[in-house]
C-alpha cells in the first residue's frame, strides 16, 4: 500500500533527527540531512500540488451553490407568476424543481466545509514541512561548521591532513559533532541517552503540567455546580 500523504507528512516532521542519529553510525549524517531536505521539498510540492485541486474543488463547489440559489429564486418566481395565470401545472413543476434543487443543497454544504476544513489541514502541513526545513537546515549548516572547525583543529594539532584519518576517527568525529548539533537542537542527548539533569527538567515539567491540569478540572466542576 502506497504512503498517504498525510503520513509522509507525519513521518517527516517526527522522524528527522532519528534517521540522523542512524546516519551517524553508518559515517553518513551530511548525506542523510541533504536527503532529508529533499525529501521534505518534495513533499511541499506534492502538498501544495493537492492544495491546488483542493481550491479548484471549492471554486466549483462554491459556484454551483451560488447558481442553485438563484435558481431557485428564479423558480419561486416563474412558480407566483404561473400561479397568477392560472396555470396550476407549471407553478407545480416549479415547485417539484425548487424541492429538487433543495435536497442537493445540504449536501453541496456539507462538501464545501469539508473542502474548507481540508485547505486548512494541507495549509497546515505546508507550514510545519516548511518549519521542519528549516531546522534542517540549521542543523545542517551546524554540522559542517562543527566538521570542519574539528578537521582544522585536528590537521592542527597533528600536522595531518583530515583526507589521512581512518573512518573510525571520521566517524566518531561526526558523533561528537551531531551529538552538539542534537543537543542544540532538541535540548536532549541524542546519542548517549538524556543525561540526568534534562531528566530531572523533564520529570519537573509533567508534573507541573499534571498539576495544571489537575487545578483546570476543579475550576471547571465549581463553575458547573
Amino acid at each position: 500500500m502506497s504512503e498517504t500523504l498525510s503520513g509522509r507528512v507525519g513521518r517527516l516532521i517526527a522522524g528527522g533527527f532519528h534517521a540522523l542519529v542512524d546516519a551517524v553510525e553508518n559515517i553518513a549524517p551530511e548525506a542523510v540531512m541533504e536527503q532529508a531536505v529533499r525529501e521534505i521539498d518534495g513533499a511541499i510540492a506534492d502538498v501544495r500540488a493537492d492544495l491546488g485541486q483542493v481550491e479548484a474543488q471549492r471554486h466549483l463547489t462554491g459556484k454551483r451553490l451560488a447558481e442553485d440559489g438563484a435558481r431557485l429564486d428564479e423558480l419561486g418566481e416563474q412558480a407566483r407568476l404561473a400561479l397568477d395565470g392560472g396555470r396550476e401545472d407549471l407553478a407545480t413543476a416549479a415547485v417539484e424543481r425548487q424541492i429538487d434543487i433543495e435536497a442537493q443543497l445540504p449536501v453541496l454544504e456539507a462538501r464545501l466545509s469539508s473542502l474548507a476544513d481540508d485547505k486548512a489541514r494541507l495549509e497546515g502541513y505546508v507550514v510545519a514541512l516548511q518549519a521542519k526545513k528549516r531546522e534542517m537546515r540549521a542543523a545542517l549548516a551546524d554540522f559542517r561548521r562543527a566538521r570542519e572547525q574539528q578537521a582544522s583543529a585536528t590537521g592542527t594539532a597533528t600536522g595531518t591532513s583530515a583526507a589521512g584519518e581512518s573512518v573510525q576517527v571520521r566517524g566518531e568525529r561526526a558523533g561528537e559533532a551531531f551529538e552538539r548539533i542534537f543537543q542544540r537542537h532538541t535540548g536532549l542527548s541524542g546519542l548517549s541517552g538524556t543525561s540526568d539533569g534534562n531528566a530531572a527538567r523533564l520529570a519537573e515539567l509533567e508534573d507541573l503540567a499534571r498539576r495544571n491540569r489537575v487545578a483546570e478540572r476543579l475550576a471547571s466542576l465549581k463553575a458547573g455546580k
